[in-house]
């Protein structure tokens, strides 16, 4: 409004146009007002990094942007992260666009233009808002949009025009976000696509037998894969490739779903592959875009009780809340949902010793114990489960089931990673060529693994690689 005022005086003179804020400013306050503007500047500026983070979160989580470190500065509050790559980034591109424009007019010029767009977008995502949440006339939307949309519309016009004068640089950059954002997903979408179409049907696994065609090894084998139902390509080649595979099988599938948490007594879905004696199970970890991922030892801990939990619960299963995955190449398979060993208080509960710590309760008790395995990198340790004290006797196939599982946990986990690296088919069109050898590829090698992964011990890694075209 200053400025205004001054501008209203001083409209005659030929430069006007270059007239800038502090230029309007009485002398006496030059410098006061300096220090309060310094001030808003860097509380606009943690605005925009907190917004930042925010949404670079919300869109990796849902699979729209390359993956990035998130780090959780606060046990209490679950909204304060920090991204180291993206608070580089902005400051890079804060100092760039300082030092290229080296002008107050131009930044302004950027300015304007990116709070009128953010104004005009946030009004039509309004109106969609009444329309879908709120249940509006959709008249009443309409009326909205034309009334707030003519008003930013002038705005947006009038910042259009200094185009060239510094307005291009938060439409140029929003392009290459958007770009960004674009080729990951399509990629990540490919990529799925893949997997459903070349996973492994249940036949193929019956046909192996129990023993999977090779010898079993004791200890539990987590294989990761995207797919929530069927068998993934990667464990085929791995079989065809190596001789020997672990015990216990488990198909884990961490999915981040689109809300805030997800309640710990439904974390987990856990369900069979294949008949008993196979020992294959299928869990799917249920994340929110708020939540907190584990740390290795908890989250394991959290994945062998949910387990053992499906298997003293599954003669009675009926009562329990189950969902079942229908594939048109394979049997249907029925998932009970399972929650964390803190929230179940009233299931299976693990414990963990060292070997010399004391004898073991028998089985038929409120746990179960196994043979001590002992490793030259690794102290002795006995596994035991706890059950509930109004657990029913066990049948013999269950307390043979969760001893089976008892000896591979204490035989220790490995966490069986596989690396695909896609090629676009021959005779695909220049832009998907470009967006999967050479975009897709190059933020994949360049971004993070699965947040699921950043914890796991790499000497309990094992890595399998495959190419594949889409």
């Amino acid at each position: 409004m200053g400025q205004a005022a001054y501008l209203s005086k001083h409209h005659i003179i030929e430069s006007n146009y270059r007239i800038g804020f502090y230029v309007s400013v009485p002398e006496s306050i030059r410098w006061p007002v300096l220090g309060v503007a310094i001030l808003a500047a860097v509380v606009g500026s943690q605005a925009v990094i907190t917004g930042t983070f925010s949404i670079i979160k919300q869109c990796s989580a849902l699979g729209c942007f390359p993956r990035v470190k998130i780090v959780h500065t606060s046990s209490k509050a679950h909204g304060q992260i920090y991204i180291p790559e993206i608070n580089w980034t902005l400051m890079l591109l804060c100092l760039a666009v300082t030092i290229g424009f080296r002008d107050t007019k131009r930044l302004g010029n950027a300015s304007g233009l990116a709070v009128i767009t953010v104004m005009l977008v946030t009004t039509c995502l309004m109106s969609v808002v009444m329309v879908v949440c709120w249940h509006k006339n959709l008249m009443v939307a309409v009326a909205f949009t034309l009334f707030f949309g003519f008003i930013e519309g002038l705005y947006f016009s009038a910042a259009l025009i200094k185009f060239l004068e510094g307005a291009w640089v938060p439409i140029a950059l929003s392009f290459i976000i958007f770009t960004i954002m674009y080729v990951w997903h399509y990629g990540t979408v490919k990529k799925y696509e893949f997997d459903v179409q070349n996973k492994v049907s249940i036949n193929w696994l019956l046909g192996l037998g129990h023993t999977l065609g090779i010898a079993r090894v004791r200890g539990i084998g987590l294989i990761h894969t995207e797919l929530v139902t069927g068998i993934p390509a990667i464990f085929s080649h791995f079989v065809t490739n190596l001789p020997a595979f672990h015990q216990v099988l488990v198909f884990l599938c961490v999915k981040s779903v689109p809300v805030p948490h997800v309640r710990p007594e439904e974390r987990f879905l856990v369900g069979r592959v294949g008949p008993k004696e196979y020992h294959i199970y299928r869990c799917i970890a249920r994340y929110g875009y708020r939540d907190i991922h584990k740390d290795d030892t908890e989250f394991e801990r959290d994945l062998i009780c949910s387990i053992a939990e499906f298997i003293r619960s599954e003669p009675s299963s009926a009562g329990n809340s189950t969902i079942l995955f229908r594939d048109p190449d394979s049997a249907e398979e029925k998932m009970t949902v399972v929650g964390t060993s803190s929230s179940n208080l009233n299931g299976v509960t693990i414990s963990e010793a060292e070997a010399d710590s004391g004898s073991l309760s028998n089985m038929a008790g409120a746990s179960a114990q196994a043979e001590t395995v002992t490793t030259p990198d690794k102290p002795r340790k006995r596994v035991r489960f706890r059950l509930p004290e109004s657990t029913p006797t066990l049948k013999a196939e269950t307390e043979e089931e969760l001893n089976e599982l008892m000896e591979a946990r204490e035989s220790g986990m490995v966490f069986i990673m596989g690396h695909s690296y896609m090629k676009a088919k021959r005779g695909s069109g220049k832009l998907k060529k470009m967006a999967i050898n050479y975009g897709y590829e190059f933020l994949r090698r360049n971004s993070r693994g699965p947040t699921y992964a950043l914890s796991i011990p790499r000497a309990s890694t094992l890595e399998v690689g495959m190419a594949y075209h889409v």
